[in-house]
């Protein structure tokens, strides 16, 4: 029969005590459109919604840094459209103008820095522009 020895539950007990929370990572955030269909023309207004997906509670102040949207889902990637930030309407969301040109799909590629947070959020989202 083996001896637990007090000293190692000791020690151990102490270690768990001093443990400190694993902080959030990069990948407990996403991006979701706020609206999956958007109608097509100039100024066309597309908004998504920054969460951490482990609380699912909406992430403010991100500092969003790289932005595109293009056909790419139509096969025609070339096919892009510039995208101008505009004012939020509530934390988390983040909202761009831009010119949806054709009826059809765009992707929104984002990529954001969250306060506190190493490393960028990427995403890739798909939407329909309709008539």
């Amino acid at each position: 029969m083996k001896m637990i020895n007090p000293a190692c539950v000791a020690f151990a007990a102490l270690l768990g005590a001093l443990a400190i929370p694993a902080l959030a990572d990069v990948k407990d955030y996403e991006f979701r459109l706020v609206q999956n269909q958007v109608k097509k023309g100039d100024g066309a207004v597309v908004a998504v919604r920054l969460v951490n997906r482990k609380t699912g509670q909406p992430v403010p102040n991100a500092v969003i840094f790289a932005k595109r949207i293009d056909m790419a889902p139509d096969n025609m990637p070339t096919m892009d459209s510039p995208l101008e930030p505009l004012p939020s309407t509530e934390p988390g969301v983040y909202r761009f103008k831009t010119d949806l040109s054709m009826a059809g799909g765009w992707q929104l590629s984002l990529g954001a820095k969250v306060q506190g947070q190493e490393g960028t959020v990427e995403s890739k989202l798909v939407l329909k522009a309709v008539p």
